[in-house]
């Protein structure tokens, strides 16, 4: 397996404090789309990180190969709704797991 770290950068730094209606239920189909990522097993944790420059969200991903991780790019629903959102991918080259 391999892994990799997903960081979801919003659309500007004040996000979430400023967070509209429309971004609100984004966000909502944005978590079941990770929760359903973490009981299947391929996220090991997701949440935001409270960064004094600006929050952003974060994952690490355990899958096959980085082809999945573009899939699962692609389809998370903050960046199919073409809404300002952008990623960052980073492969895990020796990752050190916990036993």
């Amino acid at each position: 397996m391999k892994y990799f770290l997903y960081k979801l950068i919003p659309p500007r730094p004040t996000f979430p404090q400023d967070i509209t209606e429309l971004e609100r239920k984004l966000m909502q189909e944005h978590v079941a789309y990770w929760k359903d990522l973490t009981k299947r097993r391929i996220a090991i944790v997701f949440g935001p990180v409270s960064d004094p420059r600006g929050t952003y969200g974060l994952a690490i991903l355990e899958v096959e190969d980085e082809t999945v991780v573009n899939n699962i790019s692609a389809n998370d629903p903050a960046i199919k709704a073409d809404s300002g959102f952008r990623y960052e991918v980073h492969s895990m080259s020796e990752p050190i797991l916990r036993k």
